[in-house]
């Protein structure tokens, strides 16, 4: 066979038949398959654990999705954790750590909504998450937003200063401790390095205003936008500052601070239970005077851990900020402006002079925060006060003309009106803080030197302040900060009076707003304050001051409940003023003192406790206590309108006045005349006046009067609020009267009162009754001799107030609860005078009672000779009551005989019948 033929066996063509199957190769691959359902039930059931929002998707799938390449995923993953967290807010604290991270990832992120989302969910999360939940992450946070605030693109540098405004709102304190790099930033934000042509070495850059034109806002616009943030920074930081150097007049909102005075209890502090420590200086954050400073933590701290509060780091980024915000405030100021229509760019110009000065404002109160504060003025003073003159100075006053004088002047007529009342306040509150910066630069030694300016300033403060135009609190305060510089500058008489002055026809105004009547008021008293440390070498006080300081007591008098935290402020400087013995202010509120302390309409019983409290205390120093002021102050003691304890003060300050406090050194002539004093003691002690007394004689039957037939008095029931408030007021009257020396005169004072005032009157209130029994037991003693009209009115007092304690209803909880005190007056009072006693069993002639009241008489019958003290005086009238006894066998004869009877005859046989002195006789009763 040949190789030709050999080849063709070898690649033989097989031949298919029709209706034949090609037959399967030997490579041939199988493509033939199966399938089986698979069931997999636990994944398809919803994760009891972690919860779902609405499109099922739980927290880890949302956190997942923030790594999305699309950014229409990463957008809505940021929709659904809002709608997640809003819905259970627990998530949040479970995973915090991813949620933050994942959120400040996507700051620098490329896609606009997707930032805008981010910054939505954060100022949500800020509301939900505290300070200290944060505080781990916050560096991170700190971290992404540094970034953002760095990065190439305008776009995300816009946005960054939202998610700023999102921290600075809710986490200022953390944020300002990484105020170093984000200082850097803003001002990278702003402008970009450069070579310094006047150094030869490239070692020192300075830095210059940048502008990019490829951002949506202008250059202008976009500074002001930054440099706001940076005053919102900047004032964090301010804010947080421990130290509370003296900065002028503080904001209004930081006025309302909580007073913790320290209560003093003089009996504990005179037996040497409690001890008082005195500081040199008062206030909330009282100062010993040493010449020894304590070291602070910050100075062991790296220089960039400090931040601002570093000598070094705040001098540092003042010598990079003040240039650029300079070169801002040349592009802004009004020679720079060009005439352009409209009142876009005026008012974008002076938004941004104003930023550039609240930011020196802050940074010159950082430099003040320092030990070394002399030697940081002066180097402020040397380096800048020169560019502050030349630009800040030289078109000083702003007004509105300044900035629309290039305008045509149909349009100026058109649009005067308009842009004064929406722009005044900005101009005015820009020349306030150029005046802050200014005057602080200046002091007492560079006065020569300065005058110029000064007086520019002075000039203008002035004139701001007499021109009448309504000033909201931020200009106060700057205003009044500004006025009490340069008063400290130059302190004498011809240059402070025309600024106080001035001050004080701002504080004439009607209708001012309280914050701003507050600042006025802390600004006089503080100058009050400073005059009366230096009139005590040089007396020569201000004249528009005693007359602001006469006029407080008849503001407060006019001001009344209207608003009563000004009237708190009120009082604080009357009672200042007043310790220090003011005779304008003392002569003052002498006169409107009746006002001040009217019963109904008063001052003193309109204000809250503490207020009350206060005014309390101002009656200490009246130059005179005249009978009518003393009637007002005792109706305001038993009105209920203050309390008893305060009563009981008022009550003890008024004996401090009188001549019977035993003062050993000389007091105030006639401050309290003995005769008013024990009218006051008297008309206290009663609890009513006479005309009510007058007009509770009308009154008849229940609920209001307790009667019975054996006594000649009525008795008027007072509510449980006035009685315990009434006899509080009692036992501090009984102790001042116990204190007089002559007892004896007293006694016969107060039985004279008694005799003219309540000795005939069918009704008396139980108060009052048991108020006299009081007063009677305290002062009585064996030199006092009783009339028979007092003996025979008290006997009547003390049955009327037993008989109407008997019959008492269990349920009525009100009455119950003066049964006490009321039982204890009338037994001492019967254990004290026998002969009261005697007049009391005289009266029970049972023959003119009703039999209801029968019973009544043998129950107190039975607890007379019950009780201890009385036991040896019923022996002493064993015949009165035999003879009672008899009286009521006699109306009971013929019926069967109750209980209440049987008790009465066992009492008697016990208590007196077995007594050696015991008649006879006394068994025929039974």
């Amino acid at each position: 066979m040949t190789k030709k033929r050999k080849r063709q066996e070898d690649f033989q063509k097989v031949k298919l038949k029709v209706g034949k199957k090609k037959p399967k190769l030997e490579n041939e691959t199988d493509t033939t398959f199966k399938t089986k359902a698979i069931q997999i039930p636990e994944q398809l059931k919803e994760d009891g654990v972690l919860p779902t929002q609405n499109r099922k998707l739980n927290i880890k799938d949302l956190l997942s999705q923030m790594h999305h390449y699309s950014p229409g995923v990463k957008h809505n993953a940021l929709l659904g954790l809002k709608e997640l967290l809003s819905q259970y807010p627990f998530v949040i604290d479970a995973h915090l750590s991813s949620i933050i991270s994942e959120v400040a990832a996507v700051f620098t992120d490329k896609d606009s909504n997707v930032r805008g989302a981010a910054v939505h969910l954060l100022r949500f999360l800020a509301s939900k998450i505290r300070a200290e939940q944060i505080a781990p992450f916050f560096p991170l946070v700190s971290a992404h937003l540094s970034s953002a605030m760095t990065h190439i693109s305008e776009g995300i540098q816009e946005d960054s200063l939202k998610v700023l405004d999102v921290l600075l709102e809710a986490y200022p304190a953390l944020l300002t401790d990484r105020s170093i790099i984000l200082l850097k930033n803003f001002v990278e934000l702003i402008s970009h390095q450069q070579l310094s042509k006047r150094l030869k070495s490239r070692d020192k850059l300075s830095w210059m205003l940048s502008v990019n034109p490829n951002r949506r806002v202008t250059s202008q616009q976009w500074r002001l936008n930054v440099l706001t943030r940076l005053k919102k920074f900047l004032q964090a930081v301010v804010d947080g500052s421990n130290d509370t150097e003296d900065e002028g007049l503080q904001e209004q909102e930081n006025s309302h601070s909580v007073r913790n005075p320290i209560c003093i209890s003089w009996k504990l502090h005179a037996n040497n239970q409690q001890h008082i420590q005195l500081f040199e200086s008062g206030g909330l954050r009282p100062k010993i005077n040493s010449s020894f400073r304590l070291r602070s933590l910050t100075s062991v701290m790296d220089s960039a851990e400090k931040g601002l509060f570093s000598a070094e780091n705040l001098k540092g980024f003042i010598e990079i900020i003040i240039p650029l915000l300079i070169e801002c405030w040349i592009e802004a100021s009004p020679a720079q402006s060009a005439p352009i229509l409209g009142n876009l760019m005026e008012s974008e110009s002076q938004q941004l002079m104003q930023q550039v000065l609240s930011i020196i404002h802050l940074l010159w109160k950082l430099t003040k925060r320092h030990d070394e504060t002399y030697k940081m003025e002066l180097w402020l003073r040397m380096n800048y006060l020169v560019d502050f003159k030349h630009h800040f100075m030289r078109h000083f006053p702003y007004s509105l003309q300044d900035t629309v004088k290039h305008k045509k002047k149909d349009l100026c007529k058109s649009n005067k009106n308009c842009m004064k009342s929406s722009n005044n306040i900005d101009h005015l509150l820009l020349n306030l803080t150029l005046c802050d910066i200014m005057v602080s630069l200046a002091s007492t030694s560079t006065l020569q030197t300065d005058s110029g300016w000064l007086d520019m300033i002075r000039k203008f403060v002035t004139d701001t302040l007499q021109d009448g135009s309504k000033l909201n609190s931020k200009q106060v305060n700057r205003l009044l900060g500004v006025t009490w510089r340069l008063m400290q500058i130059q302190q004498n008489k011809v240059a402070t009076e025309p600024l106080i002055r001035a001050v004080y026809t701002l504080y004439q105004q009607r209708n001012l707003l309280f914050p701003v009547r507050t600042l006025l008021l802390k600004f006089f008293s503080r100058v009050y304050q400073k005059e009366d440390l230096r009139t005590q070498r040089i007396r020569s006080r201000s004249k528009v001051l005693s007359r602001w300081l006469a006029g407080l007591p008849q503001q407060l008098a006019l001001l009344g409940l209207r608003n009563p935290e000004l009237s708190n402020q009120l009082i604080d400087i009357i009672h200042s003023a007043a310790s220090r013995s003011n005779k304008e202010l003392l002569q003052s509120l002498q006169a409107t003192a009746a006002r001040i302390y009217d019963p109904l309409e008063g001052t003193l019983v309109l204000l809250p406790a503490e207020a009350q409290r206060r005014l309390v205390q101002l009656v200490y120093f009246l130059p005179c206590l005249p009978a009518s002021l003393l009637a007002c102050l005792s109706r305001c003691c038993i009105m209920g309108r203050m309390s008893s304890d305060l009563a009981a003060t008022l009550i003890g300050i008024l004996h401090m006045r009188s001549s019977f406090a035993g003062w050993k050194c000389q007091v105030q002539d006639n401050s309290v005349n003995d005769v008013d004093y024990f009218s006051f003691l008297f008309s206290t002690l009663l609890g009513f006046s006479r005309e009510e007394l007058t007009s509770l004689q009308g009154i008849r039957g229940k609920p209001h009067i307790s009667q019975t037939q054996l006594s000649p008095i009525r008795l008027y029931l007072t509510d449980l609020d006035q009685f315990l408030h009434h006899w509080a007021v009692t036992e501090v009257i009984c102790h001042s009267l116990s204190t007089i020396p002559s007892q004896s005169q007293c006694f016969d004072i107060l039985q004279t009162g008694i005799c003219k005032y309540l000795v005939g009157l069918v009704v008396i209130p139980d108060s009052t009754a048991g108020s006299v029994l009081c007063a009677i037991n305290k002062l009585l003693d064996q030199a006092c001799i009783i009339s028979e009209n007092l003996h025979r009115f008290l006997a009547s007092c003390c049955y009327s107030l037993l008989y109407f304690l008997l019959t008492i209803d269990r349920e009525d909880a009100e009455h119950l609860q003066k049964r006490d005190m009321l039982w204890r007056s009338c037994i001492s009072a019967l254990a004290l005078l026998p002969r009261l006693l005697r007049l009391m069993l005289q009266s029970l002639q049972v023959s003119r009672i009703c039999r209801e009241e029968l019973p009544v008489v043998a129950q107190l019958l039975r607890l007379l000779m019950q009780h201890g003290q009385l036991r040896s005086h019923m022996i002493t009238n064993e015949f009165l009551v035999q003879q009672i006894i008899k009286d009521i066998m006699t109306l009971k004869s013929g019926e069967v005989q109750e209980q209440w009877l049987t008790d009465l005859h066992y009492c008697f046989n016990i208590y007196l019948a077995s007594h050696p002195q015991t008649p006879g006789p006394i068994n025929t009763v039974y």
